[in-house]
């Protein structure tokens, strides 16, 4: 049998609410579905019900590594419980193929009053490993979650981070058929959790089918081979994870917010042309304000931040009107264009243009943004920045000339 997911035009509702407060509710309404000659279709909603999942569909395969982004309520915790037979579908079909391993609140079965080492024997079991597995696994486990100074103590000593440590250590040592991860990418300190990204990205490519639920776009971009956005419990993008981090940014983007006191106002901020593009291209910001009092010196009326989405929103570029010369506004509307060369890898990038007041370095209005996905180019290379890059390789020094001759080997 091959192992994999299937996720089958599925839907699920809810009932929003208790459905009865009392005793004194739930007799009568007993009595009314016993009498009532038909009740509404199990695919219907009425009254407080609604629809968690509206034709959810994917498949994972071998070698698959799926994301799946949303905004809270999107629906992707639900998935994940079904995925796990935690609920079942109110219509569709749901089969997980194999011995599934889920990283899904990794310390939440720990027993307080038991020891590091009886919970581990203990949540072992539960996850369906033997003992004798998890007596071959101890040490590295303990190794792994860095508690061993500790294994003998009840857990209810742990810190937070520990029990979390050790949670996720347990979980990750199972060898499953199929893996589900939601949201333990960022459990620990910084040390730990790169361990963690580690573990996990070496069981991605191990070649097991594998579904990541996260925030962390991040994550999604450097382990998924496809993403799925969720929306109000529909699926609302799917395709490779930049397509997706991209379509799920731009409908996530909000409309600017301004601080009553500011002096300036950002208004709106176009791209000129397509916002997909590849690196080394030229693209151009329109940008529309209007300056509402006299400036005072230390205000920058207009700087653009380019941020990485992929990697955790990290500033990457920063311009202001100010570094470039351009005189303080008159009070009134204004408009202005900002032409960019995007050297940078493959990716999702966010441009924020905001006002700044430069003596505090503090945002005097939340401005507009836009969104640009960067693609392949015509140079293969990872990371965030594109140098260029081009190696030489020098002959042997002759040493009658006392010096290499460089010799180009092409540009990477």
């Amino acid at each position: 049998m091959d192992t994999g997911i299937v996720f089958d035009h599925v839907w699920k509702k809810f009932r929003r609410g208790e459905v009865h407060d009392s005793l004194r509710d739930l007799i009568p309404a007993a009595a009314r579905r016993l009498t009532r000659r038909a009740g509404p279709s199990p695919d219907e909603i009425t009254g407080r019900e609604f629809w968690a999942l509206r034709d959810v569909s994917f498949d994972v395969r071998p070698g698959e590594a799926l994301g799946i982004i949303g905004a809270n309520g999107a629906g992707k915790s639900t998935v994940l419980k079904m995925l796990n037979r935690i609920l079942r579908p109110t219509r569709g079909c749901i089969e997980v193929r194999g011995r599934a391993g889920a990283l899904i609140e990794v310390s939440a079965g720990f027993h307080q009053d038991l020891t590091g080492r009886e919970n581990l024997f203990l949540q072992g079991s539960i996850m369906g490993m033997r003992k004798d597995e998890i007596a071959r696994k101890f040490d590295r486990i303990v190794e792994f979650a860095g508690v061993g100074d500790f294994i003998d103590t009840p857990v209810k000593r742990y810190s937070s981070g520990m029990n979390a440590r050790l949670g996720f250590s347990i979980a990750a040592h199972l060898d499953p058929d199929v893996l589900i991860i939601d949201e333990v990418l960022a459990v620990g300190d910084y040390s730990f959790q790169d361990r963690a990204f580690g573990r996990i990205k070496d069981m991605v490519r191990s070649g097991i089918p594998v579904v990541i639920v996260s925030h962390q776009l991040d994550r999604i971009a450097s382990l998924c081979t496809k993403a799925l956005v969720l929306k109000q419990g529909a699926v609302l993008a799917e395709g490779s994870p930049q397509d997706c981090i991209a379509e799920y940014i731009h409908n996530a983007a909000v409309t600017p917010e301004h601080d009553v006191d500011t002096p300036v106002l950002i208004d709106s901020v176009a791209l000129v042309d397509e916002h997909v593009v590849r690196p080394g291209e030229w693209i151009t910001l329109r940008v529309a304000g209007r300056v509402l009092r006299p400036l005072p010196p230390t205000c920058e009326p207009l700087a653009v931040r380019v941020r990485s989405v992929q990697w955790g929103d990290a500033i990457i570029y920063e311009l202001g009107s100010r570094m470039r010369d351009i005189a303080g506004r008159p009070v009134g509307p204004w408009s202005a264009e900002i032409d960019l060369q995007l050297n940078v890898g493959p990716g999702v990038y966010r441009f924020d243009v905001l006002a700044i007041d430069r003596a505090t370095n503090a945002e005097l209005t939340t401005g507009a943004r836009t969104f640009v996905r960067v693609t392949e180019g015509s140079q293969a290379f990872d990371g965030v920045v594109q140098f260029n890059g081009a190696m030489r390789m020098l002959a042997p020094v002759d040493a009658s000339v006392g010096e290499g001759v460089g010799v180009p080997v092409g540009r990477n």
